[in-house]
């Protein structure tokens, strides 16, 4: 059989100490020689595909990265050893914001910054022993991936999903970039906390809102996804049925469209709001006072919706006025900076008796409130409404339509509207279409060449890829870095062969990550982005993780995409992600780490001083893996006594000259006393406990804590006075415990299994099954109550009837002195748990 070479002494004591520098390095290298975590697909065991989002090559994994890959890491262990083809592979994010603001920084080329950073990551990886199939690896940024980025952005363009238009968009002028609504935090840049600014553009855009229906229902069948992440995409959709009604503007005129979810208060009605962006808000202000004051509120107003709930409402009156599309009468038109031209139509009907928002903004200028809608109770007055009553009621003060329930009078309201051509019943969505434009370098060039003669048009497939040239301006001033390479802007048309210019932004590097799980399925295909089999074999992931803040931005996109290949035949499902889990941060202190806050702790340092498997262990063990983690050095030094515990039971037990070596152990045929049985029961129900934690739900932190509780019992076992090991039964529990660790702990337990005098990687064993007949119990404890206290505990046959429960309770010396002179009336035996005894009071 096959084993590891002898390692360091403990001078003196002839026992070998755990020593992890020496342990990990010899297994990482031998599963990489083995090539032993390649997936092949091959065969007829079912398939498992365990991914975790792939980080950004920053240049040094964070604790973050650690808990996150750790956790797949024992998935994809775990489930290997349950009989799968397991698929964990790993590529690097690579495009991005912080590359090319380090070549501004540092002279340094963002693909030299990018790939040294890589190669630094993927040997932290590796040093950390996750079972990744790095056959499989990719990068984002590599030419071979990003041709099937640009692919990806043809077949949008050539179903319509892909447009170019003029759009107010946010802009960084730091980063000297236009970024999507999700990437703009309290107004302010997700990357670098600047203050964004407000730009009209002409942009490229991916039409995701003509799939917000299916994102939206789908969400639904997506059973093993966290609730609350269906709750967040469910908002950012925000799927609003109601009506649009049509104003006209009295002085102009002009149709004034207004989006409603509550049509049945159009009778409430007392004024209307547009946003500061409507084209009609500079021509109602013109030559007014306000008209300055409209313009900056223009210019300074924040897009995303959340952020308007916590801004003062402030609001400018017009000199104009919208007829009443039912009444006739005019109502006056302000311009507010809580109304966002991206949501519904850049206008709202103010009705302050029934909305929070429109009630807070007419009490601070003196407008009307009119109540339209009666709750039960005392009837409303307008005057003295201290806050606005926005629940079902019954309609009043509402012509024809008095005394209807307010949600029929909805649908009244909606008909009568559409009878007189003055609205109809419609959908919005708070979801915007996607914006990739990006006026930056270290992205995917977008695939469009522009002709003066035939104007826009689509790079052919077999151009592809569109290289980004090495040598450009990363910061030039008023144009994009690709504008300052005139090899890469001149170019020939497609359809006339003259003279072309190519589109100089490029992509949002959440394209890059909206498809990569799909590649990793065939990363070396060249005839495709993916072979198509390959996916249908892969396809879904099984389980996905990551961290929440992705529950918007890239889980959202990536669903995109997937519906979008999966309408035209690529893909098997129109969702990508089977099962989807949220972990937890690492904190200390009590805060997320973080650089800025100075409380960072390097990976690099806890596995060089305690080894990768002590850092995973207290990863796993230290908290559920959905909470934040508090990291604490006494944890890991807890960790790493727990690894040196079971480390001495091997070397103990399986040395040369151990219990295990030899002919001894399969020559004794002792039978098994009470200790052996205990020791077995306690291992067993380890292995229940580990095998129904790790494949019913991520609960690794109590699948250990049964681990340790079984090795406790080992060590109970062991340190019996003047008692004789029996070998079978040790080596039946070690062996059980290290298959059991193998997938928190790998290196240790390769180690162990081969000490054991295995040939084969613990990590291609069969997971072990426990044996129900060694979780029974021969002898259980019976609690003896005597007139409803308990008086003594008694230990009978597990098996023991209800006669033998009675007769041992009432021979006990405790019981028989607490019911000395009185007469039993009643024994009752709860069979396995309670003897109660009452007696005639004394």
């Amino acid at each position: 059989m096959a084993t590891t070479q002898i390692r360091r002494e403990v001078a003196g004591s002839g026992a070998q100490e755990y020593d992890p520098r020496s342990i990990e390095p010899y297994w990482q290298k031998r599963w990489e020689s083995r090539r032993q975590y390649e997936a092949t697909g091959a065969g007829d065991r079912p398939k498992y595909y365990a991914l975790g989002m792939f980080p950004y090559p920053s240049g040094r994994l964070h604790m973050g990265h650690l808990r996150n890959y750790t956790l797949v890491d024992v998935v994809a262990r775990f489930t290997r050893m349950r009989g799968y083809h397991v698929l964990n592979p790993m590529g690097w994010d690579a495009f991005g914001l912080p590359a090319e603001n380090a070549a501004i920084k540092h002279g340094q080329h963002p693909a030299d910054w990018t790939y040294a950073n890589i190669a630094v990551m993927r040997d932290q990886l590796k040093r950390l022993g996750i079972s990744y199939d790095w056959s499989r690896e990719l990068a984002t940024s590599d030419p071979e991936y990003y041709r099937w980025t640009q692919w990806l952005f043809l077949l949008m363009y050539r179903k319509g999903l892909a447009y170019r238009a003029d759009a107010r968009v946010n802009w960084c002028p730091r980063c000297q970039t236009v970024l999507a609504n999700e990437q703009v935090v309290d107004g302010e840049c997700w990357r670098c906390g600047t203050k964004v600014e407000q730009r009209r553009l002409r942009q490229w855009f991916f039409r995701i809102t003509a799939y917000a229906d299916r994102l939206l229902d789908d969400l639904d069948a997506l059973k093993d996804w966290p609730e609350r992440v269906k709750v967040m995409q469910r908002n950012w959709i925000g799927r609003s049925e109601g009506a649009e009604v049509h104003f006209r503007v009295q002085e102009t005129g002009d149709d004034l469209p207004v989006f409603t979810t509550r049509p049945d208060t159009l009778f409430g009605v007392t004024y209307l709001v547009l946003s500061a962006q409507h084209p009609l808000a500079g021509r109602l202000v013109a030559g007014t006072a306000y008209e300055d004051e409209v313009r900056h509120m223009a210019e300074g107003m924040a897009l995303r919706e959340q952020e308007l709930a916590e801004t003062e409402k402030v609001g400018v009156p017009t000199p104009a006025h919208a007829v009443h599309p039912l009444t006739g009468e005019p109502v006056p038109i302000w311009i507010g900076n809580y109304v966002v031209m991206e949501y519904g139509t850049g206008a709202v009907m103010g009705v302050p008796a029934h909305d929070e928002r429109d009630f807070e903004f007419a009490r601070k200028y003196g407008l009307p409130i009119r109540v339209v809608i009666q709750g039960p109770g005392v009837p409303l007055d307008g005057s003295q409404l201290q806050a606005a009553y926005v629940e079902p009621g019954v309609m009043v003060h509402s012509g024809p339509f008095d005394g209807l329930p307010s949600e029929e009078g909805k649908r009244a309201i909606v008909r009568e509207l559409e009878r007189r051509g003055a609205g109809r019943a419609t959908v919005q969505y708070r979801l915007r279409d996607w914006l990739i434009s990006r006026q930056r370098y270290w992205g995917v060039p977008i695939p469009i060449v522009y002709c003066d003669r035939c104007g826009e048009q689509p790079v052919p497939e077999s151009e592809l890829p569109v290289m980004l040239p090495r040598e450009v301006d990363f910061a030039p001033e008023g144009r994009a870095p690709l504008a300052t390479s005139e090899a890469f802007v001149e170019a020939t048309c497609p359809r006339c062969g003259g003279r072309a210019r190519r589109e100089t932004d490029t992509m949002d590097t959440f394209v890059d990550s909206s498809w990569y799980f799909l590649r990793f399925c065939s990363p070396r295909e060249q005839q495709a982005p993916f072979d198509r089999e390959a996916v249908r074999y892969w396809m879904p992931v099984d389980q996905y993780i990551g961290g929440i803040e992705h529950a918007v931005l890239h889980l959202l996109y990536s669903r995109f995409f997937t519906k979008v290949l999966y309408d035209e035949g690529w893909v098997p499902t129109p969702e990508p992600f089977a099962r989807l889990f949220t972990q937890g941060m690492v904190t200390l202190g009590g805060a997320a780490m973080s650089k800025s806050r100075g409380n960072v702790v390097d990976p690099d340092e806890v596995v060089g001083r305690y080894g990768a498997d002590t850092a995973r262990l207290f990863i796993l063990f230290a908290a559920p893996p959905e909470r934040d983690l508090e990291w604490s050095t006494s944890g890991v030094e807890g960790a790493l006594r727990f690894l040196q515990r079971f480390w001495r039971l091997v070397q103990e037990y399986a040395a040369p000259d151990g219990l295990l070596s030899g002919s001894g152990e399969s020559e004794d045929g002792r039978p098994l006393g009470p200790d052996e049985r205990a020791l077995r029961r306690a291992v067993h129900q380890a292995v229940r406990k580990v095998t129904e934690d790790c494949s019913e739900r991520f609960a690794f932190n109590t699948a250990i804590a049964a681990l340790m509780e079984a090795v406790n019992a080992f060590y109970r076992y062991k340190e019996r006075p003047q008692a004789t090991p029996h070998p079978k039964v040790v080596r039946e529990s070690l062996e059980l415990l290290t298959l059991c660790m193998a997938p928190f702990v790998p290196h240790l337990a390769e180690e162990s299994w081969a000490r054991l005098g295995h040939g084969e990687s613990v990590h291609e064993q069969p997971w072990p099954a426990y044996d129900p007949k060694a979780l029974e119990v021969d002898r259980i404890t019976v609690a003896v109550q005597v007139n409803g206290k308990v008086r003594d505990r008694i230990e009978v046959a597990a098996d023991a009837d209800e006669q033998a429960l009675r007769e041992a309770a009432l021979a006990s010396e405790r019981v028989r002195k607490e019911t000395a002179g009185r007469a039993i009336r009643q024994v009752i035996v709860v069979p396995g748990k309670l003897v109660s005894v009452v007696t005639e009071r004394g």
